[in-house]
């Protein structure tokens, strides 16, 4: 993907214009709504959360009430790395349980969501600067069905995933999520799942509530940054010092995040919630993007 001056404004009505013509052109029933629908970046993380009833669900829960029925779902999960873009295209996707070490109870969860061949290939062919390959093997992993477990039990709205590629830098994420907007307009929910600070190897699990004194102030950081829309400096968080290097020692629970501000228009409103830390290295700071007023 070419780089370009896309940091200088937000994403106009073009992008709508384009998708409207790529699902005309498949037949798919995704029809312009009267408002767009709001996007979100949801720190996921313990699977956990798939099968408890905690302050993290419930904060999921009352985030997305108020919001119209999504006609689709498109979840961009940290557990999905990929060579090349990948978009889940079958008719069942399954449930993966990517994880070990937790209850039976959670082994054997399932979330039995159809997908959506018509809105994967709506997909693949509204963004001209990517190839995003139909992919009929991967499913749901825990990024997704932990998150959608609790706020949509009945498991009845189409569910797609959306991998990331590996190669590419921060930037490459952003602006792929900038030609995603259209979606929005049809009534598809968009959600990056993963974490702002996620340190594995520095988990504390004598913190459960807590975090460590570099993970809050990176995550305070990044909130400012986000509430002023300073994208610019959310792509380019290697130089946002230490603390950076710490929370995010490796990309893929952050780059979730940089599709959903890319989703972000001059229009919409942003607001934090779920603003808690774990284990000392995680966050669970979440993100709504609304055109409507903040939840």
């Amino acid at each position: 993907m070419k780089r370009r001056k896309f940091l200088s404004t937000m994403v106009t009505s073009g992008s709508v214009a384009a998708l409207g013509s790529s699902l005309r052109a498949i037949g798919e029933e995704l029809v312009e709504q009267d408002e767009m629908m709001p996007a979100f970046f949801i720190g996921h993380g313990s699977p956990m959360n798939a099968i408890e009833d905690n302050v993290f669900t419930r904060g999921w829960r009352a985030a997305m009430a108020n919001i119209p029925k999504p006609t689709a779902i498109i979840c961009v999960s940290a557990h999905w790395l990929t060579r090349g873009t990948w978009v889940t295209a079958m008719q069942k996707p399954r449930t993966i349980h990517d994880f070990h070490g937790f209850p039976q109870k959670l082994s054997v969860a399932s979330y039995s969501a159809p997908g959506s061949p018509g809105v994967a290939t709506a997909v693949s062919q509204a963004v001209a600067d990517v190839k995003i390959g139909l992919d009929q093997k991967w499913g749901l992993d825990h990024g997704t069905w932990s998150v959608l477990m609790p706020v949509f039990p009945n498991a009845e709205i189409p569910v797609l995933e959306l991998s990331m590629d590996e190669r590419q830098p921060p930037s490459w994420h952003y602006e792929l999520g900038r030609m995603l907007v259209g979606f929005r307009k049809r009534g598809v929910l968009i959600i990056g799942s993963g974490n702002i600070v996620h340190n594995l190897r520095l988990l504390n699990h004598r913190m459960p509530n807590t975090g460590f004194d570099w993970a809050d102030a990176f995550n305070n950081t990044l909130k400012s940054l986000i509430l002023k829309s300073d994208h610019r400096s959310i792509i380019d968080y290697n130089k946002l010092g230490r603390e950076a290097l710490k929370s995010i020692p490796t990309p893929d629970h952050y780059f979730p995040l940089l599709y959903t501000l890319g989703l972000q228009t001059k229009a919409d409103e942003v607001s934090i919630f779920n603003d808690h830390s774990v284990m000392g290295s995680i966050s669970m700071t979440s993100v709504k993007i609304s055109a409507n007023s903040p939840g």
